[in-house]
């Protein structure tokens, strides 16, 4: 009798995290196999160099082939060419999508233009980061702007539901694009001490309280809430009672800020409020909005040049924000909830940026 046999050829690919990591990070194969030796790998599995260089070759090959369906991740979840784990699968796109906070500060306010591409020698001489890898950044930044910029609904979620990627990196994601989206000036030489992460912090602010996501979730998750915009220059009516609000602060405050802040609050009130109501009342104007950060900066560099710490500045503001609201002026008008929505923020990235 003649015995059926079937037979089955796997190509179950295999994924080393460690020579993935290096892959990603943009380090040449023999960079890969001088750092994994350094690393004692050849001590601890008595592997020859030569065998390690063989293996690290392996794997660059079978990354090389994977990244074209990086680009898409979800091509990687659907192809059958590659035999590989869902959880390994979810390491590929993870991994690939990661950025450092250095290169994409570098990257903000800049046009993701091929010309800019084309110089982004500077960003990995500046940065330190191989040059491979600030174009996969470029590249992951650019692909992920173009196919969520129209989307409507939360940027954060169409990211993670089209790159699947977890939702902190989405997050960051999120900040990115709609940074890009709006066009805020991030580049200028005085704001070239904010690195990613505060501003990451304020763009979420931003986005959570002055969108139309707030009032309308049917609307763009990129989309300023151009009523509440036009609202804010009715703010200038408490230069109408800046005496009256000043009065209500200092008594406030006298208790417990520092006495030489104090008496300085009490010569330059007017410059501090005059400041703040005046980025207000001219952000319905597209280029005021994108120059909110650069504005606030200046505010800031009056408060560090007069000896203001952090402390003394977070109860100024706490303190200029409630006492507003005691005033009449602001209930008669109905616009207690526009100043509170205003000054959230405005409070939040202030600090956020002095610190």
């Amino acid at each position: 009798m003649c015995a059926e046999v079937d037979v089955f050829i796997s190509n179950y690919t295999l994924v080393d995290p460690e020579i993935y990591q290096l892959w990603v990070e943009g380090h040449t194969a023999t960079e890969a196999v001088n750092s994994l030796n350094l690393h004692g790998l050849g001590q601890t599995t008595g592997a020859t160099l030569e065998l390690i260089a063989s293996d690290v070759l392996d794997h660059y090959r079978t990354y090389s082939l994977i990244e074209k369906l990086l680009s898409n991740p979800n091509k990687l979840q659907e192809q059958l060419e590659f035999q590989i784990e869902p959880q390994t699968k979810q390491l590929l796109i993870e991994k690939y999508y990661d950025f450092d906070d250095s290169v994409i500060r570098e990257l903000l306010g800049k046009k993701l233009s091929s010309r800019n591409r084309k110089d982004l020698d500077e960003v990995a001489e500046k940065t330190g980061v191989p040059l491979k890898s600030c174009r996969r950044q470029f590249d992951n930044v650019k692909r992920i702007y173009k196919t969520v910029e129209e989307l409507p609904g939360s940027i954060t979620q169409n990211i993670q539901k089209l790159f699947y990627l977890p939702e902190e990196l989405a997050g960051k994601y999120a900040c990115i694009v709609f940074l890009a989206c709006i066009r805020f000036e991030t580049s200028k030489r005085r704001l070239q001490y904010l690195k990613f992460a505060p501003l990451q912090k304020c763009t979420e602010i931003i986005m959570n309280n002055w969108t139309y996501s707030v009032t309308a979730p049917e609307y763009y998750d990129t989309e300023m809430d151009k009523e509440f915009l036009l609202d804010l220059r009715e703010l200038r009516i408490l230069t109408e009672r800046e005496k009256e609000h000043k009065h209500l602060v200092c008594v406030t405050l006298k208790p417990t800020l520092l006495s030489r802040n104090y008496t300085e609050l009490d010569s330059n009130f007017r410059v501090y409020s005059r400041s703040i109501l005046t980025i207000a009342s001219s952000l319905h104007r597209s280029r005021e909005l994108r120059n909110l950060f650069v504005e606030i900066s200046q505010i800031l560099e009056i408060w560090r040049q007069n000896g203001w710490g952090s402390k003394d500045l977070q109860l100024f503001l706490s303190a200029y924000t409630q006492c507003a609201l005691e005033l009449d002026v602001l209930r008669e008008v109905d616009l207690k909830t526009t100043w509170e929505r205003y000054m959230k923020v405005l409070s939040h990235c202030i600090m956020i940026m002095f610190n």
